[in-house]
């Protein structure tokens, strides 16, 4: 498993709730970035469930993300963003309005439905807020719970074959205007199995597979800006498993810039600290992928059973 976190960025605070046994085995992971942080989001997969993605488009009118959620539960998950609303808002976080505020949450969920017993066993509105409640109550830099946890819960890979989970890593470059941090944190749903060279595809199995990811930066970066990062960040996923991005699964990449850090910029070559720091996350992206993998333990339900990947180390 990797060291580094997505919490290693300042500011950054990740929160969790799960459920296992009785027929559940899902839950929740919230990203909770500092106020202002600028956010965007690339879908790549077929089969998306999302919530509040075209919120984060470079055209629209709100920059800021308060927060992002990534839930079990399929499209039914998706309500975990309520819980998640409710607290932001009574926290005062959110786009101001007349009269109060509005919380900008997208979200995004995997597919585990059914995988403790129960189909109906899956997250809501509560587990959302209780996932949120966690992240405010850890530090800046708290350790991250990996593997059968948050929404990696009931995470599965090889089309269903073997245990998924949850992952986190982080990078760092050193620059003229102080370090920047890239972190990463994925909850492992593929289709695919981590990709090594003459590693065959798995048959297709049950077909409904997501990869989710968000990335946190503490460099400034516009919205657009975001919105490349995530689009680059893909070719980690697409490094770290195969098969990515197929018409069934949900592949998902959002990206969150808290501002702390300014890019240094050459005039002889404008774009280069860019460049970098998109390659950092994929590097990033591709770390937490194999931690995702290498964090995930085995587990048997009354639906199934989901062993260790058996080359989780690679």
């Amino acid at each position: 498993m990797t060291e580094g976190s997505i919490t290693d960025v300042p500011g950054i605070r990740v929160g969790q709730a799960q459920r296992r046994g009785d027929g559940w085995l899902t839950g929740v992971t919230v990203v909770l970035p500092p106020p202002g942080t600028i956010g965007s989001v690339d879908v790549r997969g077929g089969g998306p469930g999302t919530h509040e993605t075209d919120a984060l488009d470079p055209t629209t009118l709100v920059p800021t993300v308060d927060a992002v959620v990534l839930a079990g539960g399929s499209a039914y998950g998706l309500a975990a963003a309520g819980g998640v609303q409710r607290w932001c808002e009574e926290n005062g976080r959110g786009f101001p309005v007349p009269g109060g505020v509005v919380p900008i949450v997208p979200a995004a969920a995997i597919f585990d439905l059914g995988r403790g017993g129960d189909f109906t066993a899956r997250p809501d509105a509560g587990m959302g807020y209780e996932a949120a409640l966690d992240a405010a109550a850890g530090g800046g830099g708290a350790a991250v719970e990996r593997g059968n946890a948050g929404a990696g819960t009931g995470a599965a890979i090889g089309a269903g074959t073997f245990k998924g989970g949850l992952g986190t890593s982080s990078v760092r470059l050193a620059g003229d205007n102080g370090e920047v941090v890239v972190g990463a944190l994925a909850v492992v749903n593929a289709a695919g199995v981590p990709w090594h060279p003459g590693a065959v595809p798995p048959p297709s199995g049950e077909g409904l597979n997501t990869t989710l990811v968000v990335v946190a930066t503490n460099a400034g970066l516009s919205v657009a800006e975001a919105k490349r990062t995530a689009t680059a960040a893909h070719a980690g996923m697409a490094r770290a498993l195969n098969p990515v991005h197929t018409l069934a699964d949900g592949d998902t990449v959002f990206t969150l810039a808290t501002g702390q850090v300014t890019l240094a910029v050459n005039p002889q070559r404008p774009a280069a600290a860019m460049i970098e720091l998109q390659s950092a996350a994929a590097e990033a992206v591709r770390l937490a992928i194999l931690d995702g993998v290498a964090a995930a333990v085995g587990i048997s339900t009354p639906a199934g059973n989901w062993p260790r990947y058996p080359e989780a180390g690679v």
